[in-house]
């Protein structure tokens, strides 16, 4: 017989995997974009990319992507790049909803702090709870995990140092206000991250366990 599905946890898993998703999408949108915070990991590479070569951004993210899908489907198994692509899906759909359908504005240009805070908090609870039911939200974050599992960072330290390096690049051609306050999110997203992530998870149930990290604990065993 085959192996039963739990469908409960299933469930659970794919209404983690929206919340998460949508909240990435609706901070994206209605705080980032609208307030002109720029953007970290491979996305800001692609807009680099356009900015010194003209190199079209969605070609740039296609390329970047491939090679770390082709090594997590090694690493991290098909499971792991399901729910990747259901969740890269999800937000793809979300933020064309946030941007087509949602009459909701803020405008914190004249507050970039409480846009920065804000920013951070939702970005990392987002990114979070994707990444702790055992997906991603596209190839930076995938390689973000990977470096994490590998080098004994905190998942959230790496996504900082990867966000960060990008950024400071791209003072080449980003307005220097709203990068360093793009920085102060980036840092804020980075320790909400980790917490989110690591929040109750020796006493979660298991379905609500970072899938990584149960995988490792099984392998010492």
């Amino acid at each position: 017989m085959g192996k039963r599905v739990n469908w409960q946890a299933f469930g659970l898993q794919v209404t983690m995997l929206l919340l998460g998703t949508f909240l990435l999408a609706f901070t994206y949108y209605h705080i980032n974009f609208q307030n002109g915070l720029a953007e970290g990991g491979f996305v800001g590479l692609a807009l680099l990319g356009k900015y010194l070569f003209d190199w079209p951004p969605a070609l740039s993210m296609i390329l970047l992507d491939i090679p770390v899908l082709v090594a997590a489907v090694f690493l991290k198994g098909r499971k792991f790049i399901a729910n990747t692509l259901f969740a890269s899906l999800a937000f793809s759909a979300f933020y064309e909803l946030c941007e087509q359908f949602s009459p909701l504005t803020l405008n914190l240009q004249g507050n970039l702090p409480m846009a920065a805070l804000l920013s951070g908090v939702f970005t990392g609870i987002g990114a979070g709870v994707v990444l702790r039911v055992g997906g991603a939200t596209g190839g930076d974050d995938m390689l973000s995990l990977m470096i994490s599992e590998r080098s004994g960072l905190k998942i959230g330290t790496v996504f900082i140092l990867m966000d960060a390096l990008v950024l400071g690049i791209s003072l080449i051609y980003l307005p220097f206000t709203e990068t360093v306050f793009t920085i102060m999110a980036v840092l804020i997203a980075g320790k909400t991250i980790t917490w989110t992530v690591n929040c109750g998870k020796q006493d979660a149930a298991p379905a609500l366990r970072v899938p990584y990290a149960v995988k490792e604990k099984t392998a010492r065993a």
